[in-house]
């Protein structure tokens, strides 16, 4: 979406889900400069069984970041629970963490 007479352009949310990388709806892309690291990558994906396009480009500065992030997926981060405002307070008080470290 652009906005008239501004050089910005505003990706608008539609609805739907982006499918997984690596899939057939949602291919890895990579680029490479040599016909050896094409092969080597192209094994890579080929054992994993994923879907992707390798673009040979020697002129162009290797990009293998789709690669990357599917041979190491990022982990959720885990919230450690939240104190109650009737919990003890976890200061060691005794007092009721909404009296003393909650205010």
């Amino acid at each position: 979406m652009e906005i008239p007479g501004s050089d910005r352009k505003y990706k608008v949310y539609d609805g739907l889900k982006t499918a997984k990388l690596g899939t057939e709806n949602n291919p890895a892309v990579v680029n490479v400069k040599t016909k050896e690291r094409l092969k080597e990558v192209a094994a890579i994906f080929k054992k994993n069984k994923w879907k992707y396009k390798i673009e040979l480009a020697p002129d162009k500065a290797e990009n293998i970041t789709d690669l990357k992030s599917l041979l190491k997926p990022v982990k959720p981060l885990k919230v450690k629970n939240k104190v109650g405002r009737n919990d003890a307070c976890p200061c060691g008080s005794g007092k009721k963490y909404k009296k003393c470290c909650g205010k």
